[in-house]
C-alpha cells in the first residue's frame, strides 16, 4: 500500500504526496477531516483512486502511531 505513497525533495518540498501526483497526504487528509466523504475527495481529484485516499489514511495512522512524537506549536 505504501507504494502509492512518495516522497521526494524535488516533488512538494519533500512532503508525502500520492504516487505519480503533487497531491499531498496532508491536501487529502484535510478533505476527509473537514468532513468530506472519499467520495468528495475523487470527485475534487479526479487523478485519485479510492486506494489512494485509503492508503493516505493508512500512511497517517503509521505516522500517529509511531513511538516517538512531534509538538506542534498552536
Amino acid at each position: 500500500m505504501y507504494s502509492r505513497i512518495e516522497i521526494s525533495p524535488e516533488v512538494c518540498g519533500g512532503r508525502p504526496v500520492v504516487h505519480g501526483t503533487r497531491i499531498t497526504v496532508d491536501t487529502v487528509l484535510s478533505y476527509l477531516s473537514a468532513g468530506d466523504s472519499v467520495e468528495d475527495v475523487l470527485e475534487a481529484h479526479p487523478r485519485l483512486t479510492k486506494e489512494d485516499v485509503l492508503s493516505c489514511i493508512d500512511y497517517a495512522r503509521k505516522i500517529a502511531s509511531a513511538r516517538s512524537t512531534i509538538l506542534l506549536a498552536s
